[in-house]
């Protein structure tokens, strides 16, 4: 057992050290059995306790690092960024409808959401938002959520009564603990502000809300959660930093898309996933070709988990497919 490396991970340090311990008391006795013929039998009893000590240990930590790995790959953290896309009002107001639909629905989950950064349209509803989810699975149950959100429907200042049909992009973003993008401190602007709250009121008299941006590639973060500023710069970093991975992994699907057997869309934000048809109270994934009814319902988000859960399931089916094929 590589000892240097888990004693390196609080998580198996303490039982790297036991193991360490049982290590020397079996150096200890091997030497006392060969000094001491009388030893060798009681010996044996030892070595044998030891040994089963030892094989205990190195299944915990396997099974420590086999989790590890597992929220590396579906970590437990995300960002959600939600934003208004073709449609004007309408889509700012549709862009409220999800937000608050998945709210609810991580709060089913017994997740916990914050919100990091919102910039509101004049009539109401978000122009933009992200916000932190954070809980058990959280990712794997939301990733396929990225992409456009279609809704067609009669706004309210439609005096024709003809159907428009507006936009919403989501992001999903998961914050993994081990990533492999580097971020040069020089390559970023950093600007400070006021954190303003709802109808632009300053919240706050000092500049707390942090913006970063990355030079090189353009994409800039706000957050204005916290009423300090270190924690808003901490929590912006996080976001820049899953900002600039999601975009090298979108990189890398669009290399490998076509050679990829049954995925399930490309995880870009521009692919259309989802629309919300009104007038026909259905909502379709575009993906997996399945509807459902109930909008109304689904968007409070009592019963969006159908459509969350459909979705995991149709990747399972297609991974059992995958390995019959090996």
């Amino acid at each position: 057992m590589d000892l240097a490396k888990y004693k390196k991970n609080h998580k198996t340090a303490y039982l790297a050290e036991i193991y360490e311990k049982l290590e020397r008391d079996e150096r200890d006795l091997r030497a006392l059995m060969e000094t001491d013929t009388s030893m060798r039998d009681m010996g044996k009893a030892d070595l044998e306790n030891i040994k089963t000590q030892k094989r205990d240990i190195e299944k915990q930590v396997l099974a420590i690092e086999a989790q590890d790995i597992l929220e590396d790959e579906m970590p437990n953290e995300l960002i959600m960024e939600v934003r208004a896309g073709a449609g004007g009002d309408e889509s700012a107001l549709f862009a409220e409808e999800l937000v608050n639909m998945y709210r609810v629905y991580a709060e089913s989950q017994g997740w916990q959401t914050t919100f990091l950064d919102e910039s509101r349209s004049s009539v109401g509803g978000y122009k933009e938002v992200s916000m932190e989810i954070h809980g058990v699975g959280v990712y794997q149950k939301l990733r396929f959520e990225t992409g456009v959100h279609r809704v067609q429907r009669v706004p309210e200042t439609e005096k024709m009564g003809r159907v428009h049909t507006s936009t919403v992009s989501i992001s999903i973003l998961p914050i993994r603990k081990h990533t492999n993008v580097d971020i040069n401190p020089a390559d970023i602007d950093m600007e400070f502000s006021r954190a303003g709250g709802k109808g632009g009121q300053n919240v706050n008299k000092v500049e707390t809300a942090v913006r970063l941006i990355h030079r090189p590639t353009g994409i800039d973060v706000r957050v204005t959660a916290e009423r300090s500023q270190l924690k808003n710069r901490e929590k912006a970093m996080m976001m820049l930093t899953a900002l600039l991975q999601a975009k090298k992994d979108e990189e890398e699907q669009k290399k490998f898309a076509t050679a990829k057997k049954g995925q399930l869309g490309t995880g870009n934000r521009s692919e259309k996933i989802r629309t919300y048809n009104f007038p026909q109270d259905r909502i379709t994934d575009h993906r997996i070709r399945q509807s459902w009814h109930n909008i109304e319902t689904i968007l409070s988000g009592e019963k969006v988990g159908e459509i969350i859960d459909t979705l995991q399931n149709f990747t399972g089916e297609i991974t059992e497919e995958l390995k019959d094929d090996e």
